[in-house]
Protein backbone atom coordinates (compact mmCIF):
# COMPACT_ATOMS: atom_id res chain seq x y z
CA UNK A 1 0.00 0.00 0.00
CA UNK A 2 1.59 3.68 -1.09
CA UNK A 3 1.62 6.83 1.30
CA UNK A 4 -0.90 8.25 -0.85
CA UNK A 5 -3.42 5.15 -0.19
CA UNK A 6 -2.85 4.95 3.51
CA UNK A 7 -3.50 9.35 3.63
CA UNK A 8 -6.51 8.76 1.58
CA UNK A 9 -7.86 6.06 3.90
CA UNK A 10 -7.08 8.19 7.04
CA UNK A 11 -8.86 11.43 5.31
CA UNK A 12 -12.04 9.02 5.17
CA UNK A 13 -12.00 7.59 8.17
CA UNK A 14 -11.72 11.69 9.73
CA UNK A 15 -14.75 12.32 7.69
CA UNK A 16 -17.26 9.78 9.03
CA UNK A 17 -16.19 10.15 12.35
CA UNK A 18 -16.32 14.16 12.70
CA UNK A 19 -20.19 14.06 11.99
CA UNK A 20 -20.34 11.55 14.33
CA UNK A 21 -19.31 13.36 16.93
CA UNK A 22 -20.95 16.20 16.39
CA UNK A 23 -24.20 14.22 16.46
CA UNK A 24 -23.83 12.68 19.57
CA UNK A 25 -23.37 16.18 21.38
CA UNK A 26 -26.09 17.65 20.10
CA UNK A 27 -28.45 14.84 21.32
CA UNK A 28 -26.72 14.68 24.37
CA UNK A 29 -27.91 18.28 24.33
CA UNK A 30 -31.16 17.98 23.36
CA UNK A 31 -32.05 15.49 26.12
CA UNK A 32 -29.96 17.03 28.90
CA UNK A 33 -31.20 20.15 30.32
CA UNK A 34 -28.77 22.74 31.23
CA UNK A 35 -27.58 22.82 34.94
CA UNK A 36 -29.46 26.22 35.46
CA UNK A 37 -32.06 25.54 33.89
CA UNK A 38 -32.38 22.32 36.55
CA UNK A 39 -31.45 24.92 39.32
CA UNK A 40 -34.45 27.14 38.23
CA UNK A 41 -36.60 24.16 38.60
CA UNK A 42 -34.92 22.91 41.78
CA UNK A 43 -35.66 26.44 43.50
CA UNK A 44 -39.46 26.83 42.26
CA UNK A 45 -40.27 23.73 43.90
CA UNK A 46 -39.20 24.73 47.11
CA UNK A 47 -41.97 26.25 49.89
CA UNK A 48 -41.82 29.73 49.65
CA UNK A 49 -42.63 29.32 53.77
CA UNK A 50 -41.96 26.91 56.23
CA UNK A 51 -43.49 28.74 58.74
CA UNK A 52 -46.42 26.59 60.21
CA UNK A 53 -48.45 29.67 61.85
CA UNK A 54 -48.71 31.27 58.19
CA UNK A 55 -51.81 32.25 57.48
CA UNK A 56 -53.27 31.54 53.63
CA UNK A 57 -54.20 34.44 51.89
CA UNK A 58 -55.67 35.50 48.59
CA UNK A 59 -53.99 34.96 45.20
CA UNK A 60 -51.05 32.53 47.30
CA UNK A 61 -50.47 29.71 45.36
CA UNK A 62 -50.34 26.32 47.35
CA UNK A 63 -49.17 22.55 46.41
CA UNK A 64 -51.50 20.26 47.47
CA UNK A 65 -50.18 16.78 47.62
CA UNK A 66 -52.28 13.30 48.21
CA UNK A 67 -50.40 10.38 48.80
CA UNK A 68 -50.79 8.05 45.66
CA UNK A 69 -53.63 10.32 44.70
CA UNK A 70 -52.20 12.42 41.22
CA UNK A 71 -55.43 12.82 40.03
CA UNK A 72 -56.29 14.98 43.36
CA UNK A 73 -53.24 16.51 43.58
CA UNK A 74 -52.06 19.76 42.22
CA UNK A 75 -51.39 23.45 42.19
CA UNK A 76 -53.73 25.93 42.88
CA UNK A 77 -54.28 29.80 43.10
CA UNK A 78 -56.40 30.62 45.54
CA UNK A 79 -59.13 32.70 44.09
CA UNK A 80 -60.45 36.23 45.36
CA UNK A 81 -62.79 34.80 47.22
CA UNK A 82 -60.30 32.64 49.33
CA UNK A 83 -61.05 29.77 48.35
CA UNK A 84 -59.27 27.13 45.71
CA UNK A 85 -61.32 24.40 43.68
CA UNK A 86 -60.41 20.62 44.05
CA UNK A 87 -61.66 17.25 42.25
CA UNK A 88 -64.25 15.36 44.72
CA UNK A 89 -64.91 18.00 46.84
CA UNK A 90 -65.12 21.31 44.68
CA UNK A 91 -64.94 24.48 46.15
CA UNK A 92 -63.11 24.97 49.74
CA UNK A 93 -62.29 28.01 51.85
CA UNK A 94 -58.51 28.17 52.24
CA UNK A 95 -57.75 32.15 53.42
CA UNK A 96 -57.61 32.47 57.01
CA UNK A 97 -56.21 28.68 57.66
CA UNK A 98 -52.55 27.84 58.33
CA UNK A 99 -51.40 25.04 55.57
CA UNK A 100 -51.93 22.21 58.59
CA UNK A 101 -55.25 23.39 59.25
CA UNK A 102 -56.31 23.29 55.71
CA UNK A 103 -54.77 19.74 55.29
CA UNK A 104 -56.71 18.60 57.99
CA UNK A 105 -60.16 20.27 56.37
CA UNK A 106 -59.69 18.05 53.08
CA UNK A 107 -58.34 15.26 54.85
CA UNK A 108 -61.53 15.24 56.31
CA UNK A 109 -63.57 15.77 52.86
CA UNK A 110 -61.54 13.06 51.01
CA UNK A 111 -62.24 10.30 53.58
CA UNK A 112 -65.79 10.18 51.99
CA UNK A 113 -64.13 8.88 48.81
CA UNK A 114 -60.63 8.09 49.64
CA UNK A 115 -59.10 5.40 52.19
CA UNK A 116 -56.83 7.22 54.82
CA UNK A 117 -56.00 9.99 52.54
CA UNK A 118 -52.85 11.71 53.69
CA UNK A 119 -52.82 15.22 52.80
CA UNK A 120 -49.39 17.81 53.09
CA UNK A 121 -50.19 21.30 51.36
CA UNK A 122 -47.27 24.16 50.98
CA UNK A 123 -47.60 27.48 50.29
CA UNK A 124 -45.46 28.04 46.94
CA UNK A 125 -46.24 31.23 46.35
CA UNK A 126 -47.18 34.16 48.80
CA UNK A 127 -48.75 36.57 47.18
CA UNK A 128 -51.56 37.95 49.29
CA UNK A 129 -48.37 39.32 51.19
CA UNK A 130 -46.11 42.27 49.72
CA UNK A 131 -43.95 45.35 50.67
CA UNK A 132 -42.83 47.43 48.15
CA UNK A 133 -39.21 49.02 47.13
CA UNK A 134 -39.32 52.19 45.67
CA UNK A 135 -36.60 54.82 44.13
CA UNK A 136 -32.83 54.90 44.16
CA UNK A 137 -32.52 50.62 44.13
CA UNK A 138 -31.23 48.40 41.42
CA UNK A 139 -34.80 46.32 41.20
CA UNK A 140 -37.50 48.28 42.37
CA UNK A 141 -40.90 46.33 42.94
CA UNK A 142 -43.25 44.06 44.53
CA UNK A 143 -41.41 41.13 46.83
CA UNK A 144 -43.48 38.96 48.97
CA UNK A 145 -43.02 39.68 52.39
CA UNK A 146 -41.60 36.84 54.16
CA UNK A 147 -42.06 36.03 57.86
CA UNK A 148 -40.45 38.17 60.62
CA UNK A 149 -38.60 40.18 57.35
CA UNK A 150 -37.14 43.21 58.56
CA UNK A 151 -35.79 46.58 56.97
CA UNK A 152 -32.83 45.45 56.03
CA UNK A 153 -33.62 41.86 55.20
CA UNK A 154 -35.97 43.44 52.45
CA UNK A 155 -33.43 46.17 51.64
CA UNK A 156 -31.18 43.17 50.42
CA UNK A 157 -34.08 42.24 47.73
CA UNK A 158 -33.20 45.62 45.90
CA UNK A 159 -30.20 44.15 44.08
CA UNK A 160 -28.20 47.34 45.87
CA UNK A 161 -28.69 51.53 45.63
CA UNK A 162 -28.08 53.77 42.29
CA UNK A 163 -25.08 55.72 42.19
CA UNK A 164 -27.31 58.62 43.34
CA UNK A 165 -29.11 56.64 46.07
CA UNK A 166 -29.24 58.76 50.07
CA UNK A 167 -28.83 55.62 51.84
CA UNK A 168 -28.97 57.45 55.23
CA UNK A 169 -32.33 58.97 54.32
CA UNK A 170 -34.18 55.93 53.27
CA UNK A 171 -37.85 55.90 54.71
CA UNK A 172 -40.93 53.52 54.64
CA UNK A 173 -44.97 54.26 54.17
CA UNK A 174 -47.25 52.58 56.09
CA UNK A 175 -50.77 52.86 56.61
CA UNK A 176 -51.57 52.87 60.07
CA UNK A 177 -55.31 53.91 61.59
CA UNK A 178 -56.68 54.98 58.42
CA UNK A 179 -53.39 57.63 58.64
CA UNK A 180 -50.32 57.21 56.28
CA UNK A 181 -47.01 56.97 58.96
CA UNK A 182 -43.91 57.73 57.95
CA UNK A 183 -40.94 56.35 59.46
CA UNK A 184 -37.35 56.83 58.80
CA UNK A 185 -34.13 54.49 58.29
CA UNK A 186 -30.52 55.31 58.12
CA UNK A 187 -29.14 52.57 55.91
CA UNK A 188 -25.32 53.20 57.05
CA UNK A 189 -26.14 53.33 60.64
CA UNK A 190 -27.75 49.80 60.35
CA UNK A 191 -25.31 47.58 58.89
CA UNK A 192 -22.57 49.55 61.49
CA UNK A 193 -24.87 47.97 64.59
CA UNK A 194 -26.19 51.40 65.74
CA UNK A 195 -29.45 52.38 66.44
CA UNK A 196 -30.64 48.26 66.03
CA UNK A 197 -34.11 49.71 67.40
CA UNK A 198 -35.02 51.07 63.48
CA UNK A 199 -34.29 47.79 61.71
CA UNK A 200 -38.34 46.87 62.06
CA UNK A 201 -40.66 43.93 61.39
CA UNK A 202 -41.98 44.54 58.16
CA UNK A 203 -45.72 44.30 57.40
CA UNK A 204 -47.82 43.54 54.55
CA UNK A 205 -48.62 47.08 52.55
CA UNK A 206 -45.41 48.77 53.90
CA UNK A 207 -43.45 50.85 51.19
CA UNK A 208 -40.18 51.61 51.42
CA UNK A 209 -38.36 54.48 49.55
CA UNK A 210 -34.54 54.47 49.10
CA UNK A 211 -34.26 59.00 47.56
Amino acid sequence: MTNRTRRWITFSLLMIAIPARTQNKSNNQGTQPPAAAQAADSAASKAATDDPNYIIGGQDVLDISVWKEPDVSRTVPVRPDGKISLPLLGDVQATGLTPLQLAAQITTGLNKFITSPQVTITVSQINSRRIYLLGEVARAGAYPLLPEMTFLQALSNAGGFTPFANSKKIYLLRQENGKQVKIFFNYKDAIAGRNPEQNILLKSGDTIVVP
